[in-house]
């Protein structure tokens, strides 16, 4: 109870922040996993796009990004959570249930495939929402509709595999606690243009679905 307490007390900072406080007092967080696969990968995403969401929807987020561990209790100090990387994911039974009870709670976790992650973090994910599983968003689910329109869903940043990206939800009662963004990339797009030299028109749509993420999460439309 202390914890959803918690929590519910960090999304009503949240509110009053993205609405009336001109500066920065919250923070994007970074999961950090166990298993062997590269939790830090795309170092400046999340800051480009708490910079853009500043822009864009008039939040006020830090540029400097909280790494959490999947464990810790820290977790619930942060109601968006963003994973990546390529690699294993595996969470202990105590991580996985601190995980289930942060999103139970309120929290939301934005899973980005960054290639590679996708058999590890279904496998990871299942042990923590064992009778659910990943649901295929309709193109007209809100999340692609917020600030910027997104009548086809995700758009494509990096090839990979050449499949089309797609937007998996895990959801809870009928709250999307998870978003799963596979075979997009949207972290890749939102780095520093010189780190994977996109054209800048990915970079831009890659920042827009971002701030629709951001948006959603935070209920700013």
């Amino acid at each position: 109870m202390k914890q959803l307490t918690s929590l519910l007390a960090i999304f009503l900072l949240g509110f009053i922040t993205m609405h009336f406080t001109p500066g920065p007092t919250l923070q994007m967080g970074l999961l950090k996993y166990n298993g062997g696969g590269d939790w830090y990968a795309n170092p400046t995403s999340l800051p480009n796009l708490a910079r853009f969401c500043n822009q864009q929807l008039g939040t006020h987020f830090a540029t400097d990004y909280a790494t959490v561990e999947v464990g810790s209790p820290d977790i619930y100090n942060y109601p968006f959570i963003h994973m990546t990387g390529h690699g294993n994911v595996v969470f202990s039974d105590d991580e996985a249930a601190n995980l289930r009870n942060y999103l139970i709670a309120g929290g939301f976790l934005h899973i980005d495939d960054n290639y590679g992650i996708d058999p590890y973090v279904r496998v990871a994910m299942k042990k923590v929402f064992p009778e659910l599983e990943f649901v295929e968003l309709p193109f007209e689910h809100p999340i692609y509709h917020q600030k910027f329109n997104f009548p086809g869903g995700l758009p494509k940043i990096h090839e990979h595999d050449g499949k089309p990206a797609q937007g998996f939800g895990l959801l809870w009662e009928g709250r999307l606690v998870c978003f799963y963004s596979y075979e997009c990339d949207l972290g890749d797009g939102w780095e520093d243009p010189e780190v994977h030299k996109d054209p800048a028109e990915k970079r831009q749509k890659a920042l827009e679905m971002g701030a629709n993420i951001i948006s959603y999460v935070f209920k700013l439309t």
